[in-house]
């Protein structure tokens, strides 16, 4: 049973090694001096005791020398905690650029995954060993925290505001996934896992063959769903974003190709970058920051799409390069065969 047991959960990901390290460095420092300290109450409370009765505290005076030494001291060791904490917070901060990005949304009590080649899960997230994977969350109703130990991350998920961490597995097995902050009557319910998985068994889980670790082929899975972007660019069709978000001169919108990471002018306003909390932000408040040179036209769609629904969109925006803005149904040509003009009724 003792065999069994482990101080610390396993170190999956590589910023794990790099946590662990500052805690116990930090354990080290505190427990230690807690210990001097200890012992140094033990033997000044044995040495300078009253003895008798006749004995009288001492007058001291104190030393400026001392008092500079012991606030100093604890603030340069304080400040290399501070220093070190940053460190490993901006490693945990910036995903490497060609980070494929998977979406999570929390919502009392459950976790729903959304991968960029289609996949969907429910407190369950399959990654590839050796990789890195930005995640980029958003909760639909309160605060939860996404919370795993043997990556030693936990991020809080807010509603209404989009937050991204990322990681890099190192180690294959089944990891515990929770939610580290209350969010509820049934917030211990909120648990799921992280399934890490070799590079070809999880190309083999993309692509439907296998639905676990080292398990079989198996010819029921099936194809996976539409990636992200292809369901974005349903939505933006039946939702008739096309009607001014075209890709023709007559639009009356701005158009949406390339316009990913660039920074747009704003009436009235400092410019601000195209990233998943600006087209969010527009798509509920498409009065709150309005783009230079058009007119505020665009409808909020709050209470018409769900937080789903705009992870898709911001995946199809992401997705448009020039020339890939779809057409509107009534500009498709004919199939082929189908006649080109209308044809006379008989009498």
């Amino acid at each position: 049973m003792l065999a069994q047991f482990s101080f610390m959960p396993d170190q999956a990901a590589t910023i794990s090694e790099k946590v662990d390290l500052l805690y116990f460095y930090i354990s080290a420092i505190t427990g230690g001096v807690g210990i001097l300290i200890s012992i140094a109450l033990v033997y000044f409370c044995a040495k300078y005791r009253r003895r008798s009765a006749e004995d009288e505290t001492p007058r001291i005076l104190g030393s400026h020398r001392l008092e500079l030494i012991w606030t100093i001291t604890p603030l340069v060791i304080f400040l290399t905690f501070f220093g070190w904490g940053v460190v490993v917070y901006q490693i945990g901060l910036q995903p490497p650029a060609d980070a494929p990005e998977v979406f999570v949304v929390g919502k009392q009590w459950m976790w729903k995954i959304q991968h960029p080649t289609g996949q969907r899960e429910i407190n369950e997230l399959h990654l590839p060993v050796g990789r890195p994977v930005k995640i980029t969350l958003i909760s639909e109703d309160v605060i939860h925290s996404f919370g795993i130990p043997a990556f030693r991350d936990k991020i809080d998920v807010l509603p209404g505001r989009f937050v991204s961490t990322w990681y890099k597995p190192t180690k294959v097995g089944r990891y515990f996934l929770f939610c580290d902050q209350l969010c509820g009557v049934g917030h211990s319910q909120m648990v799921g896992s992280i399934v890490v998985m070799r590079t070809d068994d999880y190309d083999r889980w993309i692509a439907g063959e296998i639905k676990d670790i080292d398990q079989p082929p198996s010819p029921t899975s099936g194809p996976t769903d539409g990636s992200l972007a292809w369901e974005g660019r349903k939505l933006f069709l039946k939702l008739q974003c096309i009607t001014c978000h075209g890709g023709t001169a007559t639009a009356h919108a701005p158009r949406l190709e390339g316009i990913w990471g660039q920074e747009v002018p704003i009436r009235n306003g400092r410019p601000v970058r195209v990233d998943e909390g600006y087209i969010r932000e527009s798509i509920l408040k498409p009065r709150a920051k309005i783009h230079e040179g058009w007119e505020p036209i665009m409808p909020t769609f709050q209470g018409q799409v769900s937080e789903e629904d705009i992870i898709k969109l911001i995946a199809f925006i992401k997705s448009l390069r020039v020339g890939d803005t779809p057409f509107r149904n009534e500009d498709f040509p004919a199939p082929v065969g189908a006649p080109t003009q209308p044809t006379e009724s008989k009498q």
